[in-house]
């Protein structure tokens, strides 16, 4: 083995030896050593076991210890202190365009008046306008300059708030979802959803 060893340069494989520490009312661990550290093992055990009863007192506060500080525990929601306030960096709930889409909701309903943007009553951009408003985001009045806001995006993308332009650019709606829409029509009809027809759309845009 020496002579292939030096004329590959591979060396030969050294058996990973382990060790079990045994805690009273806990369990047992394995540590990896080596030969030097067998007699500190051994020594660490007798320790322990002279200390049993002292251990197996505090077993439980051990384990405790041991689940808190593994990892899967962080997944956890039964273990206080550790997950609280922890957020999904992937959740949209409070995006610009979710928050502009429910105070649209909120106006269900609503009279249709042309030029009126709320908080009573509104035109098809006044809605939009007042909604993205209401999430802090300021757009132009008319739906022609609507249609030029934030970017464009396909019908299969489409989400709840991004804002579809119709009638050539005359009237605008928002994304309600399950191919709907939710819109100020036109006069003597109230804010409600609509169905989408996908061959009505001019552009659809995210705003946010």
């Amino acid at each position: 083995m020496g002579a292939v060893a030096a004329t590959t340069g591979a060396m030969p494989a050294v058996s990973a030896m382990a060790a079990t520490i045994s805690v009273p009312g806990v369990g047992d661990f394995d540590v990896p050593v080596d030969s030097s550290f067998t007699q500190q093992v051994k020594a660490v055990n007798q320790a322990l076991t002279d200390h049993a009863d002292l251990i197996k007192d505090h077993a439980d506060q051990i384990k405790a210890a041991q689940k808190a500080f593994a990892p899967q525990s962080l997944q956890q929601p039964g273990i206080p202190n550790l997950t609280a306030g922890m957020q999904n960096p992937f959740q949209t709930n409070n995006s610009v365009s979710n928050i502009a889409f429910d105070a649209a909701k909120s106006k269900l309903g609503s009279e249709y008046v042309w030029g009126a943007s709320g908080p009573s009553n509104f035109d098809c951009s006044g809605l939009v306008q007042w909604a993205y408003k209401q999430a802090g985001m300021d757009l132009p009045r008319t739906s022609f300059e609507q249609s030029h806001v934030g970017k464009p995006v396909a019908f299969h993308d489409l989400q709840p708030g991004d804002l579809v332009i119709q009638e050539g650019g005359g009237h605008v709606a928002m994304y309600a979802g399950d191919g709907k829409i939710l819109q100020a029509p036109q006069s003597g009809e109230t804010v409600s959803y609509a169905h989408l027809d996908p061959n009505s759309i001019v552009t659809a845009r995210r705003v946010a």
